[in-house]
């Protein structure tokens, strides 16, 4: 049996983490380095890291993060943010991260899913989702840079095609979810799941150990923040409370 993965998620803005709510208000929560050994030592099975501001601000990702990072844990991490080309994939690989995630780039030129695939492995090619509910509940549209731009794509269609061009996991976020510790968006998620044969990664919404239940009911992953960073909880404690749940983890 696959066992299920715990992924904090560490946004980074400035060289520090930090966390919003519907991906705005955000505040400083601390140093990316140091939460991602302590969250290592806690029995994190992967990480996260977005520099989320780093493709609105047109410049590129946090290379130097990535290189201290790669030094101090020993499990898979993925980085994302102002990954704009196959060169700054292999930069990032390079660094020390195990695989790349793609968000606004991968809409502007789809074929760079491809390219990054045929290169390095579609194990290394994470395409990331931003997904916000059209109006009634019509299912559900992608947003890029950062959440500030609807780019009137359906998101069940396009996380197929970025699976045909090679996408090898899906971080999935709901925007309607993101910090508001209500609960992952379990529909959209059960949707994404049923229509594509790649890991899906639950992100948005966890404000409680029970949510992990019912994330990993229909992903194949859970990711989350605000629950770790403010000590509200330990991955150790939500994976001994999933195993008790008959979940299957590592601990």
């Amino acid at each position: 049996m696959l066992t299920k993965r715990i992924i904090p998620c560490l946004d980074v803005k400035d060289g520090n983490v930090v966390k919003g709510i519907h991906f705005l208000g955000l505040k400083e929560v601390g140093d990316p380095v140091a939460l991602a050994k302590k969250y290592y030592l806690d029995g994190a099975d992967e990480l996260v890291f977005l520099d989320i501001s780093a493709t609105v601000e047109k410049r590129k990702t946090m290379v130097e993060v990535v290189k201290k990072v790669a030094k101090e844990i020993f499990i898979p991490f993925t980085v994302g943010g102002g990954i704009q080309t196959v060169e700054d994939v292999r930069a990032m690989l390079m660094a020390g991260a195990d695989k790349v995630s793609l968000n606004s780039a991968a809409i502007r030129n789809p074929s760079l899913i491809k390219e990054a695939s045929e290169r390095f492995g579609n194990q290394c090619v994470v395409l990331a989702v931003d997904a916000k509910r059209r109006k009634k509940n019509a299912g559900w549209n992608v947003y890029i840079e950062g959440g500030r731009k609807d780019t009137g794509i359906d998101c069940m269609e396009w996380i197929q095609k970025g699976v045909s061009l090679g996408a090898g996991e899906i971080l999935l976020t709901s925007m309607d979810a993101d910090g508001t510790k209500d609960g992952f968006d379990i529909e959209l998620y059960k949707a994404v799941s049923k229509i594509v044969n790649v890991p899906v990664i639950a992100s948005g919404g966890c404000g409680k150990m029970e949510d992990f239940v019912d994330a990993l009911q229909v992903s194949d992953a859970a990711l989350a923040a605000s629950i770790f960073h403010y000590d509200e909880t330990s991955v150790q404690n939500v994976k001994k409370y999933l195993k008790e749940k008959g979940v299957a983890v590592r601990l």
